[in-house]
């Protein structure tokens, strides 16, 4: 059975003193809470990742980077390595967010050598796919996603692809007022579950966690993580703050945690 996931990635907001404030408010909204049967983290900006690691210590909830190099240590100013990450306090990282494909020009070849150099640090990766909205128009979403994963996950084995969250964010979705439609959602995440069969079978694609971000809240949480093949909700502004992530994580316990 897959373990459900709830997570925010705070993106470039949220410094020291904020990330401690945060963590200190959300601790008592939790403890009334049976979260023994979900997993939580939070992706704060990488000077907060040690205070995040400090705060969150004894709480349900796991850190993360927002992004990290392939290489493990070398002449690459400005960048930080997955050993770095884990040293820091790290259990997971987000990889190919659409900001980075779009603004920093990166690409699924070059997404396949982090996801790599994640495995091998023992961190575990979420890896960002979607369409854009011409994709969608163009009915090209689910050879668009096809593509992103066995570009992505190409050197991995049915071992350590369980390993790997994917978290499918529509392009179009993402910043936007409303989250994809439930139907639509349910569609993609069939589509990348089947890709996962054939490119590594059955039981690990079986095993592998699948989770939907792009507006969720909880207006539409209930929704989206009712459906079969969701297994988590990858949180943006509706968790900055701590109530906000404590109302999802409550909605997806209610929902995946019942008797």
């Amino acid at each position: 059975m897959r373990k459900p996931l709830v997570g925010t990635g705070w993106k470039m907001n949220h410094g020291i003193a904020e990330t401690e404030g945060y963590a200190r408010r959300l601790a008592p909204l939790l403890a009334a809470e049976d979260l023994r049967g979900l997993d939580l983290f939070v992706l704060p900006p990488f000077v907060s990742l040690t205070t995040a690691a400090r705060a969150f210590a004894g709480t349900p909830v796991a850190i993360g980077g927002q992004n990290m190099h392939w290489e493990a240590s070398g002449a690459w100013t400005g960048e930080v390595s997955a050993p770095m990450l884990r040293e820091a306090g790290c259990r997971f990282v987000e990889l190919a967010h659409s900001e980075r494909l779009e603004h920093f020009g990166e690409t699924y070849e070059l997404v396949r050598l982090k996801v790599d150099a994640a495995i091998r640090a023992g961190l575990e990766p979420i890896l960002c796919l979607g369409e854009s909205a011409e994709d969608r128009r163009m009915e090209q979403s689910d050879s668009v996603l096809h593509e992103q994963v066995m570009t992505a996950l190409a050197g991995q084995t049915a071992q350590t692809l369980p390993r790997v969250v994917l978290a499918y964010e529509p392009r179009w979705a993402i910043g936007g007022a409303e989250a994809a439609p439930p139907a639509y959602v349910a569609r993609r995440h069939g589509a990348l579950r089947a890709a996962l069969i054939e490119g590594w079978g059955e039981a690990a694609a079986m095993a592998t966690r699948i989770i939907y971000g792009g507006s969720v809240s909880p207006a539409n949480g209930a929704s989206l993580i009712g459906l079969p093949d969701v297994d988590g909700l990858f949180i943006g502004r509706a968790a900055w703050t701590p109530e906000g992530f404590a109302a999802m994580v409550r909605i997806v316990a209610a929902e995946k945690l019942r008797d």
